[in-house]
């Protein structure tokens, strides 16, 4: 019998787990769920013989040691500051480990080790990045192999709400790290345009946006994230003119939401004076300049502050949240992203039978027999509910049939890996699909070189 160790029992855990369980038996598994908290975890476990749930310290050295010791495989779907240490005791025990995280400096760093070891650290396993790393090779692989020529990619993808619960003016909500969504774009974006470094600062950030149309939903705004450049060399791209990644909003987020950048709401660097004594309306008096008359409305003042129309929509969305309205903020020594983040969560969490979705586009532009080419290649998926999210299909998914292929013993890259080599990523894409996770891709000529 197998032994995994699974960290992290998450809103993004709850597809992991199922599929994990769904595979049990006839893979002959036996799973340990950890995390510092498992109650939740309780009516899954009781009933069946080869699942276990432990309350689990990350920071704890000699439960850590032990833990891991006794597994064949760790996958760590813990908050990403975690995975460094979960990986060093991996190192010590010898143990394979997955997670979904992006790659690091500190990971890179254990790469030789790893390698001299015999041992697989592969990373970036989950949607994005993960599934945009599979899709998009599979993609490049195919162009590269029919003698094409690649000119142009651009990659986006976004954690939405389905149609049936979009009910709200922003078209959104949280279906994963709340925290990261506030912090999200933070620094500057990077990407290249026809051969020329192009750089977005923070404040710049939303007001850059691209559009986007997928075929049945619509249209979608689209923001780069912070590096497009690191992925060139893994995807065999050195010498392309255009890459960037970007993120998928509904049409008019990214304008409502520049309103928060400008006035300083997602600045997570330093605490507010009396955050607890403070309001929602206070919360955002206190980065205005001082009114120019007697009982000037707030949203007379960021319209004059920021130039946005008094009365259109974004201003209707900032309403909504209730900003103007004296709700006590109740958090003591927060910094504004913290009071945004609670703000936030208070109008945008799933409610019950809610559907999440998930949209990821990729953009091809490639020369081949004299003529130019463009492929299209999308997906979309839902979510069941606001449990089994399409957010946790799409990451936990992935994970778990990775999982599987080590276990098996299919998976010969050792070192830091991302799951960029058609050993990884075919069998991963192809049962991704009997779970209706399915890429639609539509080519055209463009035009003659």
């Amino acid at each position: 019998m197998k032994k995994i160790l699974l960290l992290g029992a998450g809103r993004s855990a709850s597809s992991l787990i199922k599929y994990l369980f769904d595979n049990a038996t006839s893979e002959s598994w036996y799973i340990t769920i950890g995390d510092i908290n498992v109650a939740h975890l309780q009516p899954l476990v009781e009933p069946v013989a080869f699942a276990q749930t432990i309350t689990f310290d990350v920071h704890n050295d000699v439960q850590r040691a032990e833990e891991v010791s006794k597994a064949d495989l760790v996958i760590s779907l813990l908050p990403a500051i975690f995975h460094i240490e979960v990986a060093k005791e991996c190192l010590k025990q010898e143990r394979n480990l997955i997670t979904a995280s992006y790659v690091s400096s500190a990971f890179l760093a254990l790469h030789e080790e790893a390698q001299q070891k015999n041992l697989s650290i592969i990373m970036e396993s989950g949607l994005d990045p993960g599934i945009d790393h599979m899709s998009a090779m599979r993609v490049i692989r195919s162009i590269k192999e029919a003698g094409g020529k690649l000119t142009s990619f651009k990659s986006y993808t976004g954690g939405l709400v389905a149609p049936e619960s979009d009910n709200n003016p922003w078209r959104y909500k949280f279906t994963w790290n709340p925290r990261n969504v506030v912090l999200a774009g933070q620094g500057t974006a990077k990407y290249i345009k026809q051969g020329q470094y192009k750089y977005i600062p923070y404040h710049k950030l939303f007001k850059r946006t691209d559009e986007l149309f997928v075929e049945g939903y619509g249209h979608f705004d689209g923001y780069a994230n912070r590096d497009s450049l690191s992925y060139r060399e893994p995807y065999g791209l050195l010498d392309i003119p255009t890459m960037l990644r970007g993120t998928l909003r509904r049409q008019g987020y990214c304008e409502a939401w520049d309103v928060f950048v400008q006035l300083g709401l997602t600045d997570d660097s330093y605490t507010l004076d009396g955050s607890d004594q403070m309001t929602y309306r206070t919360f955002v008096e206190s980065f205005l300049p001082p009114a120019t008359s007697p009982g000037q409305p707030m949203a007379e003042r960021i319209s004059l502050y920021l130039g946005v129309p008094a009365d259109g929509e974004v201003m209707e969305k900032l309403a909504w949240l209730g900003l103007f309205e004296d709700t006590p903020v109740e958090l003591a020594a927060a910094t504004p992203a913290q009071v945004l983040e609670k703000i936030l969560k208070e109008k945008w969490t799933l409610a019950p039978g809610d559907k999440d979705m998930i949209v990821m586009q990729h953009l091809f532009a490639y020369e081949l027999n004299g003529e130019q080419r463009e492929v299209t290649s999308t997906l979309v998926a839902m979510g069941d509910d606001e449990v089994q999210t399409a957010m946790a299909k799409t990451v936990g998914l992935p994970v778990g049939i990775l999982a599987k292929l080590m276990l098996q013993g299919k998976i010969t890259h050792r070192g830091v890996v991302i799951p960029i080599y058609p050993e990884l990523y075919e069998p991963v894409l192809e049962e991704l699909e009997e779970h209706g996770i399915k890429f639609v891709e539509q080519e055209r000529v463009v035009a003659e070189v």
